[in-house]
């Protein structure tokens, strides 16, 4: 006896019958592209990388990271001296000890595989508000611009103290931020309220790569837009939760909501690639990408003077749940007047960043980051390695 065959259901599976397949886009990072010289050329000396942030200009668009091992208050003040700004994490060592570089100290003294434990352990003690105010003042003492960062769990809490203070920027930053926010708060952090609040004071907001969650968050009035997912070089956001998107489509893809929020309203709120870049033609692609300025930690610890003593961590390495980066040696092996603006004998691109940026720019033909905004970029893979097979087996291998 042969038993029956059971019938198949044959099914339709091709739109708009059914619903679509879930797609995958193609993004691209620093290594996947290139920047394509144009057909007029401008002298660098004739280049102005300026770049503006409300009522504030700054001739050095590039921007250190709210990072314990990367801006402390004299670091930052430093930095405003030589035409950018550096941002001081208000949630970190600064405002919880008057001795910070004692316990930044440790933490550089603490072996690998005890690091993140010895940071969980230093950041357990309580945030003191009365720190808040005094670090903001020890920068201003300088005369430098006063820049500083938040959770959005804190930011309420600390922005009448900064703002008492004198604080010059305010940023609100974490892993991803949105303006639209589901949680059991009856009323958490509101953005539109936050700027009233302010006032006059400038209000950066990160991180996002997002195109409609960017044009969200200008919609509520802040000042500037950090662009960046788990890129850098102490994160491990991506790795941890998976999550995240390469910076040059990040980039292109949040200045392009930018752009269309400047054509309905009229007003300009910068795009700040934040993360995961190392050289200067990283930094060249990043603003050619749509970016106003960066925010770079890894080089910046990596100066004489930097607070983390060669180290530095993710923000969110303190979690004592869930640890989402880790601490990263850099080595203190070049001096922050070499990074920005050299002179250099390295040929790798990480010294000289501001030189690295005009270069490029005049080599397009472009004066002002507006402009190079305009220039012609490729997806180019071999960007790096073509032609170069005696650069990388003589140069690599000698850690040249």
């Amino acid at each position: 006896m042969v038993a029956e065959e059971s019938a198949v259901t044959q099914i339709d599976f091709t739109p708009p019958d059914g619903p679509a397949p879930k797609s995958l886009d193609r993004a691209y990072g620093f290594d996947d592209v290139a920047i394509v010289p144009g057909a007029v050329t401008t002298n660098p000396d004739l280049v102005t990388p300026e770049f503006t942030l409300a009522q504030y200009t700054f001739s050095n668009p590039i921007i250190a990271a709210a990072m314990d091992g990367v801006t402390s208050p004299g670091f930052a003040s430093r930095i405003s001296k030589l035409g950018g700004f550096g941002v001081l994490n208000l949630d970190g060592l600064w405002t919880r000890y008057e001795d910070a570089e004692g316990v930044l100290e440790e933490i550089a003294d603490a072996k690998l595989e005890n690091s993140t434990a010895v940071i969980q352990r230093a950041y357990s003690q309580p945030i003191k508000e009365a720190l808040v105010g005094a670090r903001i003042e020890e920068i201003n003492s300088t005369g430098s611009i006063s820049a500083v960062a938040v959770a959005p769990q804190n930011a309420k809490r600390f922005a009448l103290i900064a703002k008492d203070a004198g604080v010059n920027i305010f940023s609100v930053a974490a892993t991803v931020t949105t303006a639209k926010h589901v949680s059991r708060s009856l009323e958490g952090l509101q953005l539109d309220k936050l700027v009233k609040q302010m006032g006059d004071i400038p209000i950066l907001v990160g991180n996002t790569v997002d195109k409609q969650a960017t044009f969200e968050l200008m919609e509520t009035g802040i000042h500037g837009v950090l662009v960046g997912v788990g890129p850098g070089a102490a994160c491990t956001s991506r790795e941890v939760l998976g999550i995240g998107m390469p910076q040059v489509s990040a980039t292109i893809e949040t200045s392009h909501a930018r752009d269309i929020y400047y054509k309905h309203t009229g007003r300009y709120v910068p795009i700040i690639t934040d993360g995961g870049l190392r050289t200067g033609g990283d930094v060249s692609k990043a603003i050619c990408a749509g970016a106003d300025a960066v925010m770079i930690g890894s080089p910046f610890a990596s100066c004489e003077g930097a607070p983390g003593q060669g180290y530095h961590w993710g923000m969110a390495t303190p979690s004592t749940t869930l640890p989402r980066g880790v601490r990263v040696q850099v080595k203190q092996n070049t001096t922050l007047d070499k990074l920005l603006f050299g002179p250099t004998s390295k040929t790798d691109g990480t010294e000289n960043l501001v030189g690295a940026l005009k270069t490029s720019m005049g080599t397009c033909g472009a004066q002002t980051i507006e402009e190079f905004h305009a220039t012609r970029m490729i997806i180019a893979p071999s960007i790096k390695t073509e032609g170069k097979t005696y650069q990388i087996s003589q140069t690599r291998p000698a850690g040249v």
